[in-house]
């Protein structure tokens, strides 16, 4: 059974950076993804990699500030954030699923969620 755990979430300033991580354990999902949510809006697709090849895709809203990586060694993802905005602000979820989707309906197994908060 997979677990997933995250953390790292914080309140941060507009243009700050923060960094999220996710620890797994059990049986390693194929792909590795954050979404999002924020409060009165549907979840959002964050960035996704896959855990052995190390593929990575990312939502139109972050690419170019936001870097998902993953360290083997450690069974954890990270999602490194930079020069945030106060629309970033949202719970942050990681999940695990066995195709590189964007789609939260292909991910079965989800973490309780990390809140970040960027003020302006």
């Amino acid at each position: 059974q997979v677990q997933l755990v995250e953390s790292g979430g914080g309140l941060v300033q507009a243009g700050g950076s923060l960094r999220l991580s996710c620890a797994a354990s059990g049986q390693i999902p194929y792909t590795l993804g954050w979404f999002r949510q924020a409060p009165g809006k549907e979840r959002e697709f964050v960035a996704t990699i896959t855990y052995f090849g190390g593929t990575t895709s990312y939502g139109d809203s972050v690419k170019g500030r936001f870097t998902i990586s993953k360290d083997n060694a450690k069974d954890t993802v990270y999602l490194e954030m930079d020069n945030l905005k106060p629309d970033d602000t949202a719970l942050y979820y990681c999940a695990g699923g066995t195709i590189a989707s964007g789609r939260d309906y292909d991910y079965g197994v989800w973490g309780q969620g990390t809140q970040v908060t960027v003020s302006s």
